[in-house]
């Protein structure tokens, strides 16, 4: 299992201010296919017994995830993919759910009834921690195939050949998406995600 608290509180404690985390799922939707990226802006939290909070010895937390994700790098994750002529589905909801199995049918439907547009199982709780810990976080999705709600036929070797072409295009966009930060990143932040605990705690 992933240890989410620890990965975030690392980065914290090496001064990362910006995670941009790249994420396989699968697709709720008949126009989100297999091979496109996503770039959600909403989730919604379907996991069970995840710790989500580095909240502890009498500390109360009410951190705001109302927009739980970071705008200034989401605009330039979208600028980005639009250079580079990649099929960037926008404002779209990610269902989370707490895995490891996936979903039976009667599951995907119920989350796609919600209104998600793309399902996985890594989104939560690494997005709020990231927030508590006032690190800008955006999350890049790339779509492996269907979720078994179309009951579309796939084949593990269909999966494969998706995700690894997947992967190289998510490497070639970091790869710019890293150049467009400038050295002074870390000092000049536009958002409010480094003011998350400002009224957050009680």
């Amino acid at each position: 299992m992933i240890n989410y608290c620890a990965n975030v509180w690392a980065f914290k404690e090496l001064g990362i201010t910006r995670i941009v985390s790249p994420s396989a799922v699968g697709s709720l939707k008949e126009e989100i296919k297999p091979g496109n990226f996503v770039l959600p802006t909403q989730f919604i939290d379907f996991t069970k017994s995840r710790k989500n909070s580095f909240s502890e010895d009498g500390r109360v937390i009410h951190i705001s995830v109302a927009d739980p994700f970071c705008p200034e790098l989401q605009e330039i994750v979208s600028e980005t993919a639009n250079n580079q002529g990649i099929t960037l589905h926008k404002d779209c909801t990610y269902a989370c759910i707490e895995g490891p199995r996936f979903s039976t049918k009667a599951e995907s439907r119920f989350y796609k009834s919600t209104g998600s547009d793309i399902i996985g199982m890594t989104l939560v709780p690494e997005c709020q921690l990231a927030r508590e810990a006032q690190i800008c976080y955006v999350s890049i999705s790339t779509v492996t195939d269907y979720d078994v709600w179309a009951e579309k036929p796939v084949t593990a070797k269909e999966v494969m050949e998706t995700l690894s072409k997947n992967v190289q295009a998510t490497k070639k966009l970091l790869a710019e998406l890293i150049h467009k930060m400038p050295e002074d990143f870390a000092s000049k932040r536009t958002c409010s995600c480094e003011k998350a605990l400002a009224e957050a705690e009680f």
